[in-house]
């Protein structure tokens, strides 16, 4: 399989900008897609090139077999992109289970390949090792019915999902899956800050609580926390999108600048 083929496989970009001086590299929710994020690209300003992973067992990908441990996602995503990673500045954004992927990629950029991302965005999600991830309770054992009860408290499923048996047979994998990657995924809080970047945490007010402040011993740079109202996907609001993307945009309008 050729670099481009590869690459292609695991990421979805709406609107190519061979010319953006920075690429915003988005991981999706436990259960989610990348159209979510593809269409960021058209919604930024040129400057910023948006790309989309695309995990296994979803989307162009569903006939493949999931990803097991967080380890193989790194490993499939870094080594799709690492070309990519080098050429330019780049910023990791994810929500909720994509925010510990972004924490696990770059942590794997830092440590093996010397690279760092010029921000670091990460939404929904306390960091893996604090003790609020670790005594959060494991969702992907329940049945199918206990499961459906609490993605329907969560919110921010399509409620066409929710009504529809034959979808939901097709979801509720996709999802259990994700979080027995995330309940499986063990770290250490960082014995000093590998980052020197900004990092920058969003959450729901409505959510359950999350110990972002735990973020903090990632980075010797800035850090950030903005709260925005709604519940877990309050990201989807598009008066919430429009503050993220705003937000965005501001911090990595100076990136190339900040980077060099």
């Amino acid at each position: 399989m050729t670099f481009f083929s590869r690459m292609e496989k695991v990421i979805n970009c709406f609107q190519r900008n061979p010319d953006a001086s920075v690429r915003l590299l988005c991981f999706p929710w436990a259960g989610g897609g990348s159209i979510h994020y593809a269409r960021w690209g058209k919604l930024v300003p040129s400057s910023i090139e948006v790309y989309a992973v695309k995990l296994a067992g979803r989307e162009s990908r569903a006939k493949e077999p999931f990803c097991k441990s967080m380890e193989q996602i790194v490993d499939e995503v870094i080594g799709a992109l690492l070309p990519e990673l080098r050429e330019k500045p780049f910023a990791l954004f994810g929500h909720s289970f994509g925010s510990l992927a972004c924490y696990a990629t770059a942590e794997r950029l830092k440590r093996v390949h010397n690279l760092e991302p010029a921000h670091l965005f990460l939404s929904g999600a306390s960091a893996p090792y604090s003790e609020t991830r670790k005594n959060a309770p494991n969702r992907s054992g329940l049945s199918d019915e206990d499961f459906l009860h609490w993605i329907t408290t969560m919110g921010g499923t399509p409620p066409e999902i929710l009504a529809n048996p034959e979808i939901l047979k097709l979801f509720l994998p996709v999802l259990k899956a994700d979080l027995h990657v995330v309940e499986n995924y063990q770290c250490s809080k960082p014995d000093s800050p590998f980052l020197s970047c900004h990092v920058t945490c969003f959450d729901g007010k409505e959510d359950i609580p999350h110990d972002l402040q735990a973020w903090r011993h990632v980075t010797r740079g800035e850090f950030t926390v903005k709260m925005l109202p709604g519940p877990h996907f309050y990201l989807k609001d598009p008066s919430n999108e429009k503050v993220i993307l705003d937000i965005v945009t501001r911090h990595l309008e100076t990136a190339e600048i900040d980077y060099l």
